[in-house]
């Protein structure tokens, strides 16, 4: 309870030091107006106009008549597909890459083993895995989620190895000079330290994972927001296109500074202070 507290009291200034990024959007924003009206609405709708598809997208029942064909609420089903997807995919390589990641990490030769591995799943593209995996799993499930779990693997892998390897001798050499347990040490030494390596790789990997499954949807499924998106492409339905785009967007910003940046400084702020203690003794 007085985390959850100390973490509420934050929040205003949290919010308050967030004016940059909004700034930076609002200029996005004004610059796609700019172009919007430069170009046209056959090759670029407006920021307001995609707002309204996506609205519309969202809710149930006729809007406008010129948007009446986006009023069906499909965009909640869309994203509830997609991010069961990729987070299912997601899931399994956080389990499987970081605990892989640190034995391999832990060992100087599985390490050196492993390395070979990592660089060719850091090296082949999504799409190359996504092609293997229509043939081998077809059109449904298993094909976005197997591509999710491949493309993030070798992120979190590295990062788990990372922090294994990276462990300095003094923090073991004090767990051992003070007789710790061998429960303490993992969790008050070992664990915390590998999880500041661990964090950063999962939220590359939650990034990589959004962008992934909407590819291989696009590419291999009928539904799901990539499954949309190519719909909205064949029929040539720009506003419809930014809208689905737009979702996606909105959900990784959200993700990101909703989830991620908050638990990201408070990991920031207990390795601040850990290093001030370890200095002082």
């Amino acid at each position: 309870m007085r985390l959850i507290t100390h973490w509420l009291t934050r929040l205003p200034a949290y919010f308050w030091s967030g004016w940059g990024a909004l700034a930076s959007l609002l200029l996005l924003v004004a610059l796609w107006e700019a172009l919007a009206g430069l170009y046209g609405p056959l090759v670029l709708p407006t920021p307001l106009d995609t707002a309204h598809t996506l609205r519309q997208l969202a809710a149930y029942g006729a809007g406008h008549a010129e948007h009446a064909e986006h009023a069906d609420g499909s965009l909640w089903p869309a994203l509830a597909v997609t991010a069961r997807r990729a987070f299912l995919g997601l899931a399994l390589a956080v389990a499987a890459g970081s605990v892989l990641g640190v034995a391999a990490g832990v060992s100087m030769t599985a390490s050196m083993m492993a390395r070979p591995w990592v660089t060719v799943l850091l090296g082949t593209p999504p799409i190359a895995w996504l092609v293997l995996a229509m043939l081998w799993f077809g059109m449904g499930d298993g094909t976005p989620v197997f591509t999710v779990f491949i493309a993030c693997f070798p992120v979190i892998f590295a990062g788990g190895m990372q922090g294994a390897r990276t462990l300095e001798q003094r923090w073991r050499d004090l767990s051992h000079a003070f007789a710790l347990p061998w429960r303490m040490r993992v969790t008050d030494v070992y664990l915390p330290h590998v999880a500041s390596y661990l964090f950063p790789a999962w939220a590359v990997a939650l990034g990589s994972a959004w962008r992934v499954v909407v590819m291989a949807e696009l590419l291999a499924s009928s539904t799901g927001v990539g499954a949309a998106l190519a719909a909205s492409r064949a029929q040539l339905d720009m506003p419809a296109t930014l809208a689905w785009i737009g979702a996606v967007v909105l959900v990784l910003l959200a993700l990101e500074y909703l989830l991620l940046e908050p638990i990201k400084r408070e990991m920031e702020q207990w390795r601040d202070a850990g290093a001030r203690r370890g200095d002082a003794a």
